[in-house]
């Protein structure tokens, strides 16, 4: 169905204009049933309603508009009520910058059941990734995470996420921003509570999104492999991308949030220490970063942890450390073992936990 028909059903036809249904191997007998009675419900209400409007259109005008505005609002309870509800498959943002425009922006979607409306948990991937299978795989390892969330998995253009020098120069922000505001408006998902998540070069993205953005729908930021780039924060202050990526202008995130940060001891692409990595471009050569348990400091002290950065850590095993400011508000674990793969090391309980 074509965006030329959105205005037909309103509602009904603007969801399914913009969702592609998964291939049919990948999804559950119970789900298709689900959508098959869903999809035959709406299109009878539609016909069942346009001849009656049509033909009692002049009388009721006529007789009383309070009756006409009241079987109209009905009708519409109807048509909504019998779409409203997300469900799990493709969707796509329309965006324009400077190298494309009306560019469909590609997002996945995996709509738990649920009796009651469910968050947003969003997923961005790293450089190279793909929204598709990440969703697949984080799926399967987190299978009570996937029951308690709407899933959401965002595919950078070109495969990345636009940060310094990226390839892309895609308003990634915005584009987070439009899923949350488009998805809101479905009945079975909550408006508020919602997580991002991103790892390497997508957790640069929600450090950067937790910076900038206004939104105030989401209550946790987990940043896997990527603390805070040393454009982002210049040891005095926050930094807005801007249009132009110079990170010229000084800004106050918004609080009341929680963050987490995994990181690992021996990345070399992003330096747990700090200081430039060995293969991320920048404008002024090699990407650098802020030390990794500076930068979970930055991120407490903007919170409201009033004390002195950790020197040793709250809790330590063989493999992992963990800093904890404002009683878990903001946590940050050093996988001690690891690498760029410090990912490997988060368990779904340790999410679970941090969520919770």
């Amino acid at each position: 169905m074509t965006g030329k028909l959105k205005h037909l059903a309103g509602w009904t036809i603007r969801a399914m204009s913009s969702h592609r249904m998964p291939p049919k191997g990948k999804r559950k007998n119970s789900e298709l049933a689900l959508e098959a009675i869903d999809l035959f419900f709406t299109i009878m209400i539609s016909c069942l309603y346009a001849p009656i409007i049509i033909l009692l259109l002049p009388i009721l005008m006529s007789k009383s508009s309070r009756l006409f505005h009241f079987i109209a609002l009905l009708i519409g309870s109807h048509l909504v009520g019998f779409a409203s509800e997300l469900q799990s498959g493709s969707y796509t943002i329309n965006q324009d910058w400077s190298q494309e425009q009306d560019y469909e922006r590609s997002y996945f979607v995996h709509a738990p059941d649920s009796v009651e409306p469910l968050p947003l948990f969003i997923f961005l991937h790293g450089n190279g990734g793909n929204a598709e299978r990440s969703m697949q795989g984080f799926i399967r390892r987190h299978k009570k995470l996937s029951k308690r969330y709407n899933m959401v998995f965002a595919q950078g253009y070109l495969k990345s996420w636009n940060i310094v020098s990226e390839r892309s120069q895609a308003p990634d922000r915005e584009f987070i921003e439009a899923i949350v505001t488009k998805l809101t408006e479905y009945s079975n998902v909550k408006g508020s509570d919602a997580v991002l998540m991103g790892s390497s070069n997508g957790a640069a993205l929600v450090n950067q999104f937790a910076i900038e953005t206004k939104l105030d729908h989401f209550s946790h930021y987990i940043t896997v492999v990527s603390q805070l780039n040393a454009w982002q924060h210049d040891g005095t202050a926050f930094k807005a991308k801007g249009l132009d990526n110079n990170y010229t202008e000084s800004v106050v995130p918004l609080k009341g949030k929680c963050l987490m940060n995994v990181s690992g001891a021996n990345d070399k692409l992003v330096p747990y220490a700090g200081g430039p990595s060995k293969g991320i471009r920048a404008k002024d050569g090699k990407l650098a970063f802020v030390d990794a348990e500076r930068s979970a400091f930055l991120w407490a002290q903007h919170y409201g942890y009033t004390g002195e950065q950790l020197s040793q850590p709250s809790e330590s095993s063989d493999v992992m450390e963990t800093f904890s400011y404002l009683d878990g508000t903001v946590t940050h674990y050093k996988m001690k073992t690891r690498g760029h793969n410090a990912g490997g090391g988060l368990t779904e309980a340790m999410l679970l936990k941090f969520l919770d």
